[in-house]
């Protein structure tokens, strides 16, 4: 079976009415789990939009909230760190851990990422966002989970090359068009993450990689659907 992942990630602008939302409509489309992101200023400080951002990052003051909510909706959560004190602040209440595509890189220039180190520490699933092909030192860690990825925000259909899409666990899609992920399904891949937002007329930051709900529950129809086939 396919885990398929709902991006909340930075298109809630700390508003929690509409996080909850948005966690009991990934729910009703099928969704295994919805991630968000953990950051502090001096990661975003350059941003143009820092102080927005910094309404949608998991931190202390917001973490009992979002566990609570997703515990009253019944739908997993967990977070990309991005800094090493964010793995401690995660590390109870989340089952698994996501690394985004920066500091997936790091593993490929034979230097230690402390925050994947960190992770692996703590026993728990890592699911690692990559442009290539994962490095051999890591590729038979039983713990990661490797997904392909190309990092253009948005990217096109013609950016993707699925033919050693069999050599990760699965996609992580950037691009507007639902038959990105439901091509990388198709092909295999056992997990699937999809940045979703609850409105395309409004101007969240992610939204231009983003699922609609009705673009959500198509796609998780669809994959269902297909699950019904007999091999």
């Amino acid at each position: 079976m396919v885990f398929v992942i709902a991006e909340i990630g930075v298109n809630w602008d700390g508003n929690f009415e509409l996080v909850k939302q948005m966690m009991k409509m990934a729910k009703l489309a099928g969704f295994n789990a919805v991630k968000f992101q953990a950051f502090n200023e001096d990661i975003i400080k350059d941003h143009p939009q820092k102080m927005r951002l910094m309404k949608s990052s998991i931190t202390e003051k917001n973490i009992e909230k979002i566990d609570s909510v997703s515990r009253e909706i019944g739908i997993e959560w967990f977070a990309t760190p991005m800094y090493l004190e964010s793995i401690d602040l995660l590390k109870p209440y989340v089952n698994r851990f996501k690394i985004r595509v920066a500091d997936g890189r790091t593993l490929f220039s034979n230097k230690p990422s402390k925050i994947v180190e960190s992770i692996l520490k703590t026993h728990k699933e890592v699911i690692i966002s990559v442009e290539k092909y994962p490095p051999s030192n890591y590729s038979n860690n039983q713990n990661i989970k490797w997904l392909y990825c190309v990092a253009k925000y948005p990217c096109q259909l013609s950016d993707l090359d699925f033919t050693n899409l069999k050599l990760y666990d699965g996609f992580s899609n950037h691009c507007p068009n639902i038959i990105a992920p439901l091509k990388a399904f198709i092909k295999g891949a056992e997990v699937i993450e999809i940045h979703v937002t609850s409105d395309k007329k409004q101007n969240f930051l992610d939204n231009s990689v983003s699922f609609d709900y009705d673009e959500q529950k198509l796609l998780l129809q669809l994959i269902q659907n297909y699950q019904k086939i007999k091999p």
